[in-house]
């Protein structure tokens, strides 16, 4: 999937220099870009900020309303009573003045390092117990635009539940069933009876034993249709297909420009991968343009050698803020640059676009043009699971 580009490696090109002349960042990254004329560079580089400037005004004008202070102030405010009162609370404990609640670490009592961190466990028992009652809450229905939650009250403050039997009917404002396939009639659920009928629940073995099925290859097969891509791959889990597939991707002496708001899961795969990863400030294309080029002229800073390649992280639609990638901007970048991108749609892909492909379909950006492509069957499709899609897969096959 990853496969050289048909130019010339950019950073080699750096290092081709002699090194009795020094270069500015400036022509070092000019000569890299191209070996086009000076007067192609230039309308090249007006152009792009003449596109900055169209986005920022128009299309991509995203204001977040920032935190009153008074409201920083109180909330700091709570956090440091709970914390005083937690810590009296540890003392009392320790006194035996206290009946301890909660499960203890039996490490602790054998001289083994800990399980958690102390402030881990002083958060989970003077914190969020106070307020568990509105977390992890059990539901008796599908999760649908209305559904029944279990009713379930405590008698010890939170650290134990005890149900009634009754339910509680609800509106859904916590789901990403964006498209209401997440129901209990329709034609989704029809098939997806129909289909544990004719091919069982699982095959209780991993893909790369005896766990690929006709379904399967029928699956991704058309998934890259819809893409409009030459090819895809499913895995079992969202979460697991960005942290155990970026570490397939990047390795050691690769460069992973991360948006700093990414999910945790992509996260996860850039630490495990073992490739050195920077973040670039959220949706801001001049930094990450700034971080190329020192990448580029610099290399690696320990070594000063040249990046094997250069891959830029970021999802479609960020889940935690709700904004949208800057796609035409990001691909300009990246092939100016030579870099690779790697998008996570998964809460674009079904819910975005006119057909419904996503960011790529939403800003008209050819999918083969986008090196790889991740998306989740959990958000629009109603389902679980989550793939990578692009020209090749053989790597990660």
């Amino acid at each position: 999937m990853l496969a050289a580009p048909s130019k010339p490696c950019h950073v080699t090109i750096v290092h081709r220099h002699p090194p009795s002349k020094l270069y500015s960042e400036e022509e070092m990254v000019d000569n890299i870009c191209s070996s086009s004329s000076d007067e192609d560079i230039k309308s090249t580089n007006h152009n792009t900020e003449i596109e900055y400037k169209h986005d920022d005004e128009n299309l991509q004008s995203e204001e977040f309303e920032e935190t009153p202070l008074y409201a920083a102030i109180l909330t700091y405010l709570s956090y440091a009573i709970l914390c005083l009162f937690g810590w009296l609370r540890d003392f009392l404990r320790d006194s035996h003045i206290e009946k301890k609640r909660g499960a203890l670490d039996p490490n602790a009592t054998l001289g083994f390092v800990p399980l958690y961190q102390s402030y881990e466990s002083f958060y989970t028992r003077n914190m969020y117990t106070r307020v568990r009652d509105i977390f992890n809450r059990p539901i008796a229905s599908v999760p649908g635009a209305q559904f029944e939650l279990t009713e379930r009250i405590s008698d010890d403050y939170n650290w134990t539940y005890r149900y009634t039997g009754k339910t509680i009917n609800a509106i859904n404002l916590g789901s990403y069933n964006y498209l209401g396939f997440a129901e209990k009639s329709g034609p989704c659920a029809t098939d997806a009876i129909n289909a544990i009928k004719t091919f069982g629940v699982g095959n209780c073995n991993s893909r790369i034993e005896l766990g690929t099925q006709r379904y399967h290859v029928e699956l991704e097969r058309l998934l890259a249709d819809f893409l409009h891509v030459e090819s895809s791959i499913a895995f079992g889990m969202g979460f697991a297909t960005n942290a155990l597939n970026l570490p397939a991707l990047a390795s050691k002496g690769d460069l992973i420009l991360s948006d700093e708001m990414n999910h945790v899961s992509l996260i996860l795969g850039m630490r495990l991968s073992g490739a050195t990863y920077q973040t670039f400030a959220h949706n801001d294309m001049k930094d990450l343009e700034k971080k190329l080029r020192a990448a580029i002229v610099h290399g690696h800073p320990r070594t000063n050698r040249p990046w094997k390649k250069i891959i830029i992280v970021v999802e479609g639609v960020y889940s935690m803020e709700g904004s949208i990638c800057r796609l035409p901007e990001l691909m300009q970048l990246k092939k100016k640059y030579k870099a690779y991108l790697y998008m996570d749609e998964a809460h674009s892909i079904g819910a975005m676009g006119k057909q419904g492909r996503g960011i790529v379909d939403y800003f008209g950006v050819d999918a083969n043009e986008v090196d790889i492509l991740m998306g989740t069957f959990t958000k629009s499709f109603g389902s679980a699971g989550g793939y990578i899609a692009g020209k090749k897969v053989d790597k990660i096959h």
